[in-house]
């Protein structure tokens, strides 16, 4: 059976606090939903108070470490540590009544995430992992996928909501190219469930564009701790950057890299060789 250390258990009793307000607000969006004002209105209130209690429970645990939550992706300070929060990740899913949203907790010390939790409440599954101690999704120990060319493969992507025409039509051709190359693309609407995923072996890689720290410290080292890669595309692997996220097994990395770099660069036809 997997120990948790104190880190991992304090992420865990937060969740499962947050959980059951989630949940209960998420049975009653069904109902909402003919009033899509009173819908936002209920959304955001059931956020904020799922924010301000993962934020009461953190900061008990740690009281020295800052707080970085969606809206305060820029904070900086003097704090060594940090937990990276998003209370409610998924959160368009959420209030439309989809079932793909989570709560996701990093632990962060001198830069580096040494702790993560991404917890699905519908399902009760939590998904966690430490540095040099693995991955686990409730007390399994799981891996990535052995998958080995991306033309097995199942790759999930995320974007930001679109600024203009010209944006949303990259986003639709490039998810289409990847789909020709890959058994088949998703779309999750949650990028710390879809890092989740493939930590577990479920999704073979998944690719965030302007996703932000908080949202995807912990699935970082879900995938990083699961034997998958985590990387920027045009920088390799291993590297980081906020504004392109890959992640994927060992073997199918390099080739969703490759590819991604083709269609950064204009490319309009990828070939199956990769």
């Amino acid at each position: 059976m997997a120990v948790r250390s104190a880190t991992i258990n304090v992420m865990a009793a937060a969740m499962l606090k947050a959980a059951r307000v989630l949940n209960r607000d998420f049975g009653e969006i069904e109902a909402l939903q003919a009033r899509p004002k009173g819908t936002a209105d209920f959304v955001q209130t059931s956020r904020r108070g799922v924010e301000q209690m993962l934020g009461r429970e953190l900061k008990r645990a740690r009281a020295d470490a800052l707080l970085v939550l969606p809206e305060t992706e820029a904070t900086s300070g003097p704090a060594n540590e940090r937990w990276l929060v998003d209370p409610l990740n998924g959160l368009l899913n959420f209030s439309h009544g989809l079932p793909l949203f989570a709560v996701s907790i990093a632990f962060e010390r001198a830069g580096e995430v040494i702790a993560g939790a991404v917890y699905d409440p519908l399902r009760d599954q939590l998904f966690w992992a430490e540095k040099g101690l693995g991955a686990f999704v409730n007390d399994r120990r799981v891996r990535v996928s052995a998958r080995r060319t991306l033309a097995e493969a199942v790759i999930a992507s995320d974007w930001p909501a679109a600024a203009d025409a010209a944006e949303a039509r990259r986003e639709v051709e490039q998810r289409a190219a990847i789909a020709q190359l890959a058994a088949g693309a998703r779309e999750f609407g949650a990028p710390a469930l879809g890092l989740a995923m493939v930590a577990a072996g479920r999704l073979d890689g998944y690719w965030s564009e302007g996703g932000q720290r908080c949202q995807l410290g912990a699935g970082e080292i879900l995938v990083r701790e699961a034997g998958g890669f985590v990387g920027e595309a045009g920088h390799g692997v291993g590297a980081r950057n906020e504004t392109r996220f890959i992640a994927a097994n060992s073997y199918i990395h390099a080739a969703l890299v490759a590819a991604l770099d083709q269609l950064r660069d204009g490319a309009a036809v990828l070939h199956n060789r990769l």
